[in-house]
C-alpha cells in the first residue's frame, strides 16, 4: 500500500525542516472514471483533458487505484484515512441527519495543523450538514462549498417537491428536510449561508470555489506558510449544467462540455502554482470519490471496468489517481501497485515531517 511505501519510495524517510515542508494541493472531481481522463485513454472519449494530463506527464499515474463506491464513503476514507467500517460514513444521509463527521474524527487537515500548515477546503464536502460536522470543525481553517450531491440540491426546484407540506411537528417539509445553501465558514466559528445551489448557480459554482481556493493559496504563500488545500469540483456528478459560453466546447455533448470545463478549472489551479513560483515545492494529487454513474452512458467513462457507482463491482471503485512532486516523483511514471484513498493520510503526513503517524 502507498501508506507503507511512501516514506521509502517518495520521501526517503528523512525528516522535513520547516523551510522544506511541501505545500499540498488535492484536486478532486466527482464521479469521474479513468476513461474520462485522456492521459488514461488518449482521447478515447472524444475530448482531451490537457491540464489533468499534465499532472500525469509531470508525475505518476496509478493504474490500480481504488476509491469507494459512493460519495460519502470515498470522501470520508480519504480525509480520515480510515475504512468506512470504522467511521460509519458509508452512505449518504438526508439533510439534517445525524450522519457525518464526529468530534473524535481525525483528518489530514487536523493532523497537518500542528506541523504549521494553513488548511482550506473548497467545493463539495458531503460529510454531514450540521454545523458540528463542517470542515472548519475538523481541522480546516476555511471552507467554502456545498454539502450535498447536485441532484439533491436541485430537488426544491422540482414541480412535485412538497416543500410547503406541514409535518406532524409543525415544520414544513422544506424546513425539516431541505438542503442548506453554499456555506462559507471559518475555524473561529463564523458560518455564512451564501444562498442555495440552484440549477442556475450550478453552472458557475465551480468558478466560485476555484477562485476561493486560489485566493487562499495566495494568502498562505504571502505569509510564507505551507498550505493544504482540498478542492472538490462538482463535475461530473448528475446533473451537469454548463454555462452558455461553454456549451458545445467539447464537440460532444453537455457531459463532455462539463468534463472539458472541469479540466479548465484544474488548469487554473496549476497555473497559480506556476505564477507564484511554488510548483516545485507543491505536491499535487488529482482523483475523485468513486466511479461514474451509468446514467450518463456512454460518456461516463467507466469502461473497461464492469458496472458503476453504488455497486461493489470494479466500475464503482476503480478511479483515476495522479500525483506530481517535481524532484521527488519521477515524471511520466506509472505505478501498477494497488492503492486506495486511505493511503494518503500517512503519505502526506510523512511528506510534512511525521512519518510515524500510524504508530501514534
Amino acid at each position: 500500500m502507498l501508506g507503507a511505501l511512501s516514506a521509502a519510495v517518495f520521501f526517503g524517510g528523512a525528516p522535513v525542516s520547516a523551510q522544506e515542508k511541501p505545500n499540498i494541493l488535492v484536486i478532486w472531481g466527482d464521479d469521474i472514471g479513468q476513461s474520462n481522463i485522456s492521459a488514461y485513454t488518449r482521447g478515447l472519449m472524444g475530448y482531451e483533458t490537457p491540464n489533468i494530463d499534465r499532472v500525469a506527464d509531470e508525475g505518476m499515474m496509478f493504474t490500480d487505484y481504488y476509491g469507494e463506491q459512493s460519495c460519502k464513503a470515498g470522501r470520508s476514507s480519504y480525509i480520515m484515512g480510515q475504512s468506512v467500517y470504522r467511521t460509519g460514513l458509508s452512505v449518504v444521509g438526508l439533510p439534517g441527519a445525524d450522519l457525518g463527521m464526529q468530534e473524535e474524527d481525525l483528518t489530514i487537515a487536523g493532523l497537518l495543523k500542528p506541523l504549521g500548515y494553513m488548511t482550506g477546503q473548497f467545493g463539495k464536502n458531503h460529510l454531514g450538514d450540521q454545523d458540528r460536522m463542517l470542515p472548519t470543525n475538523h481541522g480546516f481553517d476555511e471552507f467554502f462549498g456545498n454539502l450535498y450531491h447536485l441532484n439533491a440540491e436541485e430537488e426544491p426546484e422540482n414541480r412535485d417537491y412538497p416543500g410547503v407540506a406541514v409535518l406532524a411537528d409543525g415544520q414544513t417539509f422544506r424546513e425539516a428536510f431541505g438542503p442548506r445553501g453554499v456555506i462559507k465558514s471559518s475555524a473561529d466559528g463564523a458560518i455564512e449561508d451564501t444562498g442555495p445551489l440552484t440549477k442556475k448557480r450550478m453552472e458557475t459554482v465551480d468558478d466560485e470555489t476555484v477562485a476561493a481556493a486560489i485566493d487562499f493559496i495566495k494568502r498562505a504563500n504571502d505569509q510564507g506558510i505551507p498550505f493544504y488545500v482540498w478542492w472538490n469540483g462538482t463535475r461530473m456528478h448528475f446533473r451537469t449544467h454548463v454555462k452558455d459560453e461553454h456549451f458545445g466546447i467539447s464537440g460532444q455533448d453537455e457531459y463532455g462540455d462539463g468534463m472539458v470545463e472541469h479540466d479548465m478549472h484544474v488548469g487554473q489551479l496549476l497555473d497559480v502554482l506556476d505564477e507564484l513560483g511554488i510548483a516545485d515545492n507543491t505536491i499535487v494529487h488529482y482523483s475523485t470519490d468513486n466511479g461514474p454513474h451509468k446514467n450518463t452512458w456512454p460518456d461516463a467513462g467507466s469502461n473497461p471496468f464492469y458496472s458503476e457507482k453504488n455497486t461493489n463491482w470494479e466500475g464503482g471503485w476503480r478511479v483515476p489517481s495522479l500525483v506530481r512532486w517535481p524532484g521527488k516523483i519521477e515524471a511520466d511514471s506509472v505505478s501498477n501497485e494497488i492503492m486506495h484513498h486511505m493511503d494518503w493520510l500517512p503519505t502526506f503526513l510523512a511528506a510534512a515531517g511525521n512519518p510515524d503517524i500510524k504508530e501514534q
